[in-house]
């Protein structure tokens, strides 16, 4: 069984891919060239050895109901190859997925300002379920969905994580952010 840290530089090895540390001392992975609404690779990777790679477009039968792939003794060959084949898979590259894009999913461009908790998003698509949250103070924070989860972001950094979004968007009005 690989080490949590030869897992993250094993991840950290493919140049497309995004880290982001979330809770608890996880780390998720995010390919940004995903043609589909899909982004993330890695996810929760965590100190104790568990983890999970993206495979929801692959036909394999170890594929958990959220498309993930448990990889906690994967041997480094084995990590690898499933990595590649997640980024293929979300590039359209890959013959062995299944599925189509989603096409006009908001995706937000973000930049913060010079705190750094500032946000601008400019949502396309009618239908995005992203939605901009600021306090009296002008502070700006992102609800966005992503993988069955509700992400609050601050910039471009995740600032908490949530199940539901009844949950997020409690927090957000306990601290003062409204729509």
């Amino acid at each position: 069984m690989l080490t949590f840290q030869q897992k993250i530089h094993i991840l950290e090895s493919f140049p497309q891919l995004e880290r982001r540390d979330v809770s608890l001392g996880r780390v998720n992975f995010h390919y940004e060239g995903s043609i589909y609404d899909k982004k993330t690779v890695g996810y929760h990777l965590h100190p104790n050895g568990n983890g999970f790679i993206y495979a929801g477009r692959l036909d394999r039968p170890d594929v958990n109901d959220k498309g993930f792939v448990n990889i906690r003794d994967f041997t480094e060959p084995e990590l690898r190859q499933l990595v590649q084949q997640s980024i293929d898979s979300l590039s359209g590259l890959s013959t062995s997925y299944s599925g189509s894009p989603v096409p006009g999913i908001g995706a937000a461009a973000i930049s913060g300002d010079t705190s750094g908790l500032g946000i601008q998003a400019a949502i396309s698509g009618e239908n995005s379920s992203e939605e901009l949250w600021h306090d009296p103070e002008g502070t700006s924070l992102l609800l966005k969905p992503e993988d069955d989860l509700w992400y609050v972001y601050a910039g471009s950094t995740i600032e908490m994580v949530f199940e539901t979004r009844e949950e997020a968007e409690e927090y957000l009005r306990e601290e003062g952010f409204a729509p």
